[in-house]
Order: structure tokens, then sequence, then C-alpha cells
């Protein structure tokens, strides 16, 4: 291991060395992924602050390839699973299996024992089996016979589901979103960038094989953990604390809202503009660190009132009005 010297940061050397390798990615799972960079920096941040990411958008986005690039990219396990009416919790925790030669039951490992699980159109299954992924994702366990069982470390829930189509489907309870750090919008690509996707596709890109279009490891689980150290260190003045805690309180306030942001929120806030500082370079925190990330930390965590709903206001719309509202400090 590398002798820790002081960057210009003032982290250790291997804490630059993890920012490296974690800046990399992007550029990696741009072999397979055109155009997007907020969403590939949004899942990083989560695997900083060992949250999770609800991830929204059509079909056709590249939601599933997105995860896909980025587990082979950090050399990580990972599996998918479509939630579906009759998806069963043991089809997704594992269950407990006979074995007749034996005469035992033994544990079979469902899915969730991964480093990257991909919860495809998770709101198309019913609450019981959406409820069976809540251990998971706050205690990082599952319990099965009555004996919780570790899951791998890190490990991180990437749910998505599709904006446009509600029929058939099950909402995500208050309690079940309020449990995801981020929740990140995948839009449709600009021109340019479709057209380069229509490119790589005529040109013989094959996206069910990642080896193929050139994603390499470029970071790995020990570079995460040297990252994740660096993140804790970095420092949050008092005054970004309060300026957090008067953002959130706001959206209590708001009158286009029937719930605002609980305190939970406010420290996912705090955590992820403290990982957003270090990513990009910093060993402290600024108001527009917090700025940047509250959108995606804080979109899912309030509830619209339905005659603000019906005269087009968002919750993206009444979040950036706070943002515009509320003292920065100096």
């Amino acid at each position: 291991m590398m002798d820790p010297t002081t960057d210009n940061a003032g982290q250790t050397g291997d804490a630059g060395t993890a920012r490296a390798a974690l800046e990399a990615l992007r550029a990696e799972i741009a072999k397979a992924v055109v155009g997007q960079d907020p969403a590939v920096t949004g899942l990083v941040v989560a695997l900083l602050c060992r949250g999770h990411v609800l991830l929204e958008g059509v079909p056709g986005v590249a939601k599933t390839l997105l995860v896909r690039a980025l587990a082979a990219a950090l050399e990580l396990d990972t599996k998918r699973v479509q939630f579906t009416p009759d998806l069963m919790p043991s089809d997704v925790t594992g269950s407990l299996v006979y074995d007749t030669r034996s005469a035992e039951f033994s544990f079979q490992p469902g899915p969730v024992f991964t480093n990257l699980l991909l919860a495809d159109e998770i709101n198309r299954t019913p609450p019981k089996t959406q409820s069976s992924l809540l251990e998971a994702m706050e205690e990082r366990q599952v319990t099965v016979d009555g004996t919780p069982r570790p899951l791998p470390d890190p490990f991180l829930v990437a749910a998505t589901q599709n904006p446009v189509e509600y029929e058939g489907t099950y909402p995500l309870p208050e309690a079940q979103l309020d449990r995801f750090l981020l929740k990140l919008t995948i839009p449709l690509p600009t021109r340019k960038d479709e057209i380069d996707v229509l490119t790589r596709h005529a040109e013989g890109f094959n996206p069910r094989d990642l080896h193929a279009a050139g994603v390499r490891p470029v970071a790995g689980p020990a570079d995460l953990e040297a990252a994740r150290a660096a993140v804790a260190e970095t420092t949050i003045s008092p005054e970004i604390t309060a300026y957090v805690v008067d953002i959130c309180r706001a959206t209590r306030e708001s009158p286009s809202l029937t719930l605002g942001v609980s305190p939970r929120g406010a420290t996912a806030l705090l955590a992820t503009a403290r990982a957003w500082a270090w990513l990009t370079g910093r060993d402290y925190v600024i108001p527009d660190d917090v700025k940047a990330l509250a959108l995606p930390t804080l979109r899912h965590r309030v509830q619209l009132r339905p005659e603000a709903e019906m005269e087009g206001v968002t919750a993206d719309s009444v979040i950036n009005a706070i943002l515009a509202h509320v003292p920065v400090p100096r």
C-alpha cells in the first residue's frame, strides 16, 4: 500500500487515489451508456453514503444497462429481479430448502445477496413483496425462519419505476420511499446523444456484452472503503448544518405540500452534500454542495397537495423555490 502523503485537497494519498478511481467510472461507463453523467454520479454518491437509489424513467433509457455497467466498472457482483404481481418475498430474500440427503433444511440465498441489486419495476409487485426489501435496505440483513443473515458490503438497491404507466402498479408507501437515499430521474437523451446511441448499435454494440464494449474494472471495494473513510473526515460547519435544517423545515411550512422532509431526510441531505464535496475535491462542505444534491435527495420525501398538483406544481419546482428563498450562509 502506498504511503499516505497529503494531497492538495488536504486528504491522504490513499483518498486521492480512491477519488481518481471513482472519477474514472464516468469515462468507463460512458463506453456503454451515453449521456447519463448525473445518474452515474448519483449512484456513486449513494455507494459512498451506503444508501439506495430509486431510478425513474420511461422504458428504454438504459436504466438496467447503467446499473450493470456500474457493477462491471467497480468489479462488484450484481443481480436483477423483475418485479411482477406474483413475485413472493422469498423470491427476493431466499428460503429454506429441504435436503433429502441430509434430511435437513438448508438456506438457499435469494438475489438480494449481492452488491448491486437491480429491482426492476419495483412498483409492479404488491406491498408484501416490496416490504421484503425494507429490512435488507435498512438493516443490511434478511431474517429467514428467525435467523438474521448479513448481506455483503457494499450493498446497494437500485430500484426502477416507470413514471407514465400506472395501471396494475402498487405505489410505494411514503415509509419505503424515505428509505431511498436518492431519487434520480433518467431523462430521454438529447438528439446528439440519441444519434450516438444508434451509431454504436449500427457498429455492432451489444448491451448484453459489456466486456466486448470495453468496460473494464477501474475501481473496487477497497477504493470505496478508502473513499468512505475520507468522506467521513469531510468538515461540516455549524452554518451548513443550520442551512440544511432551514431548507427541510421550509418544506414542512410550504402551502403546496401536505408532507415535508423529515429529520431523516435532513440527515440524508447532509450526507449526500458531504459525499459530493469530497468527490469534487474539497475536504469541507459549501452551500453549493447542498443545493446540488437537494433535488435528488428530497424530491421523493415530499408530498404535493392535490390542488397544487392540478395546477402543474411539481416537487422539484417547490424545492427550487425553497432553495431560492432560504438565506444562504456566508
